[in-house]
């Protein structure tokens, strides 16, 4: 069966870690690039015996810092994929960059590789900001990096994240306005958050310093919704907002359902085969995870065949991140699960009472005041839920 797949490469290296970031990345002194490249390549013909009847619609490099890789790497790798399968027409290859490794010249021969969507790690469009946040650049380095992208590719994305600790709703609408000066196309807006084992989680353990309060958080997310909305950029996902038709083509593989190959180390994937959707996952450690492909030509330690059960209450989980919702009845085709069996009608009808989701015909999707409980509403519409019936609270 001719199946359209999305394909993931993880490159798993950064000139430095960020002290929020809880992302597979790490920081090397020394990078054996071909031994790498001899990596990838191997991976893509194991997945291309595998999978042979594809056609991919998108490749999206991400990291770790992919925009720290060889060109010469990058262009080997896309045309390893345009070797082995059919590519869609208008195939999205998205390569991750941060500002300190961009320069002109790079990014003209990474599109001289294929590349035809830049995504640039910005996170704050304030100096001192982008200190906490441990990042590298300044914001002239990253406005010249916006401006850099905008010139060389046709499709350019960058993000930022807001509710910083002592920032104002005044600074966030500021800064906000100004990065749209920037970009009319799409942009990925992440509330900070406190990850386990990372440098931010013991700061914030110790109070070297506070985060916003559950009120102002959802304050923030109001604002950014109807800054976004005004400028013509909604939301079609929780994070990312876009004009029409400049939605990210990969990142919608994920939340609808879509096949997808994950390669490179701690990269995940879901792949169908044999009607039956598996789950995979490549071994996290970047040495051993070369060794392994060296060794037998592939780096994955996972290929978990999902249950009925568990495509659906994946796809509810993901669904639900997008504006429009899910449609119930696709849901159960994709699956095989009876959606009826696993959530709780009498929970959906007091979710819509609340205000927190909208019910139409056969389409479930979160209000705004939805998402703001999303963390805990998806649980408590499941059928096993021991919530509180009297619903979830707003989650910070």
């Amino acid at each position: 069966m001719t199946r359209t797949t999305a394909i993931y490469i993880h490159w798993p290296f950064c000139a430095s870690k960020c002290p929020y970031c809880d992302f597979n990345a790490h920081v090397r002194e020394r990078i054996d690039e071909d031994s790498w490249k001899n990596a990838y390549l191997a991976a893509l013909s194991h997945y291309a015996e595998m999978l042979p009847e594809r056609i991919i619609s998108s490749v999206f490099f991400g990291g770790g810092t992919p925009s720290l890789m060889p060109p010469a790497t990058v262009q080997a790798i896309v045309d390893s994929i345009q070797k082995h399968w059919r590519i869609t027409n208008d195939i999205e290859i998205t390569l991750e960059a941060n500002p300190t490794s961009v320069e002109r010249e790079k990014f003209l021969a990474f599109k001289e590789a294929g590349i035809n969507k830049v995504s640039l790690g910005i996170q704050s469009l304030n100096d001192d900001d982008l200190q906490f946040l441990g990042r590298k650049h300044s914001v002239r380095d990253a406005l010249t990096a916006i401006e850099t992208a905008a010139n060389v590719f046709e499709r350019a994305s960058f993000d930022l994240i807001y509710a910083r600790p002592n920032q104002t709703l005044k600074n966030w609408q500021e800064e906000l306005e100004k990065a749209l000066d920037y970009t009319a196309r799409h942009l990925s807006l992440y509330q900070l958050t406190v990850e386990r084992n990372t440098p931010f989680h013991v700061d914030h353990a110790q109070g070297k310093f506070s985060m916003p309060d559950e009120e102002l958080a959802a304050d923030f997310y109001i604002l950014t919704q109807e800054i976004m909305t005004s400028r013509g950029l909604p939301a079609y996902e929780v994070s990312n907002h876009a004009a029409p038709g400049e939605e990210s083509r990969h990142n919608m593989a994920y939340w609808t359902g879509g096949d997808y190959i994950g390669i490179g180390p701690g990269a995940h994937g879901r792949i169908t085969l044999d009607s039956t959707k598996y789950a995979t996952r490549d071994h996290a450690a970047p040495e051993i995870w070369l060794e392994r492909v060296q060794t037998s030509g592939y780096g994955r330690t996972l290929l978990d065949p999902l249950s009925p059960e568990d495509r659906f209450l994946e796809g509810f989980m993901t669904g639900l991140r997008l504006r429009k919702g899910i449609s119930l009845s696709e849901l159960e085709r994709r699956s095989g699960a009876d959606w009826a069996a696993l959530l709780d009608q009498d929970k959906i009808n007091i979710a819509q009472k609340e205000g927190w989701a909208e019910r139409s015909e056969n389409t479930l999707r979160l209000t705004t005041e939805g998402i703001l409980r999303m963390n805990a509403l998806i649980p408590y519409l499941l059928r096993d839920d021991r919530s509180d019936r009297d619903g979830p609270h707003t989650a910070a």
